[in-house]
């Protein structure tokens, strides 16, 4: 599989059913999805592939499985989509990383190439993340991207933050 971005240590790919060990170990994994609404079942995680597989269709972009390039394993998933907060379009910025790969810098890594992807590939004048209040290591990553909380919103029922980063 060809990949869609790298950097020094991470390629970013798009996923493949041929991914569902990974993924539905990752969606499935409590610590990865505490401030999700529930894991995911490896049927969920099936659909999940199958609606990133539909953004890159429509969209041209999803969340990417990340790759590491030393180990060529699966490490997390990182990437764009499409959002409509408070009534406005926006590119938005996820990523949901395996619980034995925090703490390694991976996730400021490749969600710092994404950005720059929207930038420069997509030409998109910002890009923000929403982030639940409470989820203080997405905080944390946010504002090493020198991603700025600029409000609150309700998505997918839960109240989250809105950090969002502009191209200079």
């Amino acid at each position: 599989m060809d990949s869609i971005l790298e950097t020094a240590r991470l390629k970013l790919q798009e996923m493949e059913l041929t991914d569902l060990n990974f993924v539905a170990d990752l969606l499935g994994n409590a610590e990865v999805m505490n401030y999700w609404p529930k894991c995911f079942s490896r049927e969920e995680a099936q659909e999940w592939i199958a609606k990133q597989r539909d953004r890159y269709n429509k969209d041209g972009f999803g969340y990417w499985l990340v790759i590491e390039k030393k180990t060529e394993r699966p490490v997390w998933q990182a990437g764009l989509m499409k959002l409509e907060i408070q009534g406005k379009r926006e590119i938005g910025l996820g990523y949901i990383i395996h619980r034995p790969f925090w703490q390694k810098g991976f996730a400021t890594e490749s969600a710092s190439a994404c950005i720059q992807y929207a930038f420069r590939k997509l030409k998109e004048p910002r890009v923000i993340a929403l982030i639940r209040p409470e989820n203080e290591a997405s905080k944390n990553v946010a504002q090493k991207l020198l991603m700025m909380p600029e409000g609150i919103t309700e998505y997918a029922g839960f109240k989250h933050l809105i950090f969002a980063v502009e191209k200079k």
